[in-house]
């Protein structure tokens, strides 16, 4: 169990609830503004080239990886040497965070905390002392109210905030940004990570492993594997991808809002950093010049690498596409035998994706899901939730907007 939050590590409690439909609670519809959530949610109706020409100061392109990723100024892979103790991967982001507190950029950085009675819940806090950084390290998984914090943190005083946060907490948080009142906004985003509820996550763990109250840590990691380490210091193990308990989990495991999210990358941030693209380490787009020097921030404690790009990601991506076809109109998904699991696990890190090539594929299942889930669940929304750079990624792949579903018709 986690200390309670004490000193330059603020927990302020958050009143209000999430509002119903699609919503992954980012925190505006516990802020006191009412309206507001029309105007920032992702999922009502995004305008993400004005908000990339006014945060980038230009749209992200159409062609090549900007299609893919969003508008970047340098993409790389890094790792922090020494890795930072306890951290997901090497403490990219915290560090970055922490940096800007030392040397006064920001006033407070905005972040979740594992929460004291469950060190997988999202525990939405205000982090003052860079020292306190540390305690934020590792992943979480649920929802977490983290926007609403712009409140209590302006309340506080501060006037120069740092936001870590996933995409659409961070949409809705640029949406608001000029009413907000704070002289300086910097956001650090994460990709997003297909979220679902801490109980749901609780149930995850209970599939994959006999004893999951003494699992420490989970990571995806980018060679087809899951990470899993112990409290007790037994030896972590790994397990394939194809071997994960996908098909007995329930329908809804993953929240519609998490299967038609149209920003994998955080396109809004001023840098992201994940691990989806890295092969091996973390990878970074700088996506303007306050990325850019919150990067240069870390000096030369950061090993900058060169992203990979392997193999080929067309039958990975035909695959998907056919499964959610027949998930999106309510067939049961074809599980692979399971004389065939070996040896696909066997292959798939050997001859599938990787690096640049993996994050592509990832960006078009995305966009698969998005279109075919969003058809099927709530077809009103899809002229003006699904953007231009979701369409421009799923052509290829045959979808195209049907009658009713293009916002320039």
């Amino acid at each position: 169990m986690q200390p309670p939050p004490t000193g330059g590590l603020i927990a302020p409690a958050l009143g209000g609830a999430a509002r119903p439909g699609l919503c992954t609670d980012c925190g505006v519809s516990r802020m006191g503004d009412g309206r507001a959530c029309g105007r920032a949610c992702q999922f009502i109706r995004p305008d993400y080239p004005a908000l990339e020409a006014r945060i980038h100061g230009q749209v992200a392109g159409a062609g090549g990886d900007q299609a893919f990723f969003g508008h970047h100024i340098a993409m790389l892979r890094a790792r922090l040497d020494p890795a930072a103790p306890g951290a997901q991967w090497t403490g990219i982001t915290t560090a970055i965070a922490a940096g800007l507190l030392e040397r006064g950029e920001v006033d407070a950085v905005l972040c979740v905390a594992p929460d004291p009675a469950d060190r997988w819940r999202p525990l939405p806090v205000i982090v003052t002392d860079p020292a306190e950084m540390a305690r934020v390290r590792g992943m979480r998984m649920g929802f977490a109210p983290t926007v609403a914090l712009v409140e209590p943190a302006r309340a506080a005083g501060h006037r120069r905030i740092a936001f870590v946060g996933i995409p659409c907490q961070v949409h809705a948080l640029r949406a608001l940004e000029s009413d907000l009142g704070f002289e300086r906004i910097l956001v650090i985003g994460t990709p997003c990570s297909d979220n679902t509820t801490t109980e749901n996550f609780h149930r995850f763990l209970a599939l994959i492993d006999p004893a999951p109250e003494g699992v420490s840590y989970l990571e995806f990691r980018a060679d087809y594997r899951v990470e899993l380490r112990y409290d007790d210091g037994r030896k972590g193990r790994t397990i394939p991808f194809l071997r994960l308990p996908l098909s007995d989990l329930p329908g809804d495991f993953f929240p519609l809002t998490c299967r038609t999210c149209v920003d994998y990358t955080n396109r809004l941030a001023d840098i992201t950093v994940g691990y989806m693209g890295g092969d091996g380490a973390q990878w970074i787009l700088v996506r303007n010049r306050a990325g850019q020097a919150m990067l240069e921030g870390l000096g030369d404690g950061l090993v900058r690498l060169a992203p990979v790009d392997r193999g080929r990601r067309g039958g990975a991506v035909r695959g998907f596409l056919a499964n959610t076809l027949r998930a999106a109109g309510g067939l049961p998904l074809r599980r692979m035998p399971g004389w065939a699991r070996p040896i696909a696990a066997f292959l798939q890190p050997r001859i599938g994706p990787r690096g640049l090539e993996f994050a592509r594929a990832r960006i078009e299942m995305k966009a698969i899901e998005t279109i075919l889930h969003l058809r099927r669940s709530v077809p009103r929304r899809m002229k003006w939730m699904v953007p231009a750079h979701v369409w421009r990624i799923a052509r290829p792949l045959g979808l195209n907007p049907a009658e009713g579903e293009d916002p320039k018709a």
